[in-house]
């Protein structure tokens, strides 16, 4: 298909592709590679009204289970819907599901898949632009626990990812932004010059000129896919994919779960990650100030949310997967295009950090 653009995520025996293209979803021919026997469509009936139909192959769409709407879906009542329908239809290890949505539906999904019948194959199909460019790629799955975020998962990879610029037309400027927020990350962490094309390309993107989508989506779905084929389980570099997240999942968790998006608390997270490498040295900060601009150009948030008390917010990053002998890890950018592991980080200096960063 013309302007298709495919990575490989390589994971030796469990390497599948990504594809990324305009109007691919109608594609029979991406679809044909697949040799599972029966299907399950996961999605919600917001998904499955506005894009469904874009879907051209119908066994696909025999089998579809429709979940609720939202981050505060994302739990074990979700979990249970998928597995009893895929009970009483009989569904067995030669199956699979197929997450339509964003990255709820998508970490839903993939843990059902992860866990039926001791795991079953599933394939990611991301309609948000956050889900395009991080929770869809990288076999990351799971639900939430009303004391955390994400504590509750396992590490399974689809077989295939299939990205329709297309479902990105449907999306509103809030969520757009929130995406963009995983998108700037990889450019902080890994790539300057993609940092720095995006500063320059901001009115494209925002005007969603397909070249633009394909190479925003496409970079960040590179830089993700060499991470993960280095560290699939995150015993090393694969951390650095969580810069802002210790910070994010305690906003979000602190403000109750889809008050914030998570792009929107990812951005906060790691401007102030940003902020305590200033306060360290290993930033500039005309540095910092090119990645709180950036951010403002989206209008993402730089503060935290008003009213959030800073040492409860604190106490909750405590309960965080990366916290190790009850110190957290954090992930700091080093400039712009690096990032790197730190184990010993003063409370102190994090105190400072999220007060000079409270409305």
């Amino acid at each position: 298909m013309k302007n298709m653009k495919k990575i490989i995520v390589k994971l030796d025996k469990r390497s599948y592709p990504i594809y990324i293209g305009k109007n691919i979803l109608s594609d029979k021919s991406i679809f044909s590679k697949i040799k599972e026997k029966k299907f399950a469509l996961v999605t919600n009936n917001k998904i499955k009204s506005l894009h469904l139909k874009k879907i051209k192959t119908p066994s696909l769409k025999k089998d579809i289970i429709i979940l609720k709407d939202g981050e505060k879906f994302k739990n074990q009542d979700s979990i249970n819907k998928i597995y009893n329908h895929l009970l009483k239809n009989k569904f067995s290890r030669d199956s699979c599901l197929v997450a339509f949505g964003g990255g709820v539906i998508g970490d839903t999904t993939g843990y059902a898949s992860a866990t039926y019948q001791r795991g079953i194959n599933f394939i990611q199909i991301p309609t948000t632009l956050l889900s395009m460019v991080d929770s869809s790629v990288g076999g990351k799955t799971g639900i939430n626990h009303e004391l955390g975020k994400n504590m509750i998962g396992a590490f399974h990879q689809p077989i295939a990812v299939i990205i329709d610029t297309e479902n990105l037309k449907t999306l509103s400027i809030k969520q757009f932004n929130a995406g963009m927020a995983e998108v700037i990350k990889y450019g902080i962490i890994k790539d300057k010059k993609f940092f720095d094309w995006i500063e320059k390309n901001t009115d494209k993107i925002k005007e969603h000129d397909t070249q633009s989508l394909i190479k925003i989506i496409k970079r960040s779905c590179e830089i993700k896919s060499e991470i993960v084929a280095q560290d699939e389980k995150e015993k090393n570099i694969r951390a650095l994919l969580n810069l802002g997240h210790t910070f994010g999942h305690a906003i979000e968790n602190n403000l109750g779960y889809g008050k914030w998006l998570h792009g929107e608390a990812i951005a906060c997270g790691f401007l102030i990650a940003a902020s305590i490498s200033v306060q360290l040295g290993k930033m500039k900060n005309s540095e910092y100030l090119k990645i709180k601009n950036l951010l403002e150009s989206f209008n993402l948030p730089v503060k935290l949310p008003k009213d959030l008390n800073i040492n409860k917010l604190f106490e909750t990053m405590l309960l965080d997967k990366k916290v190790k002998d009850n110190s957290i890890v954090y992930i700091l950018p080093n400039g712009i295009g690096k990032a790197y592991i730190a184990n010993s980080i003063s409370k102190k200096k994090v105190i400072k950090a999220l007060k000079d960063h409270a409305s």
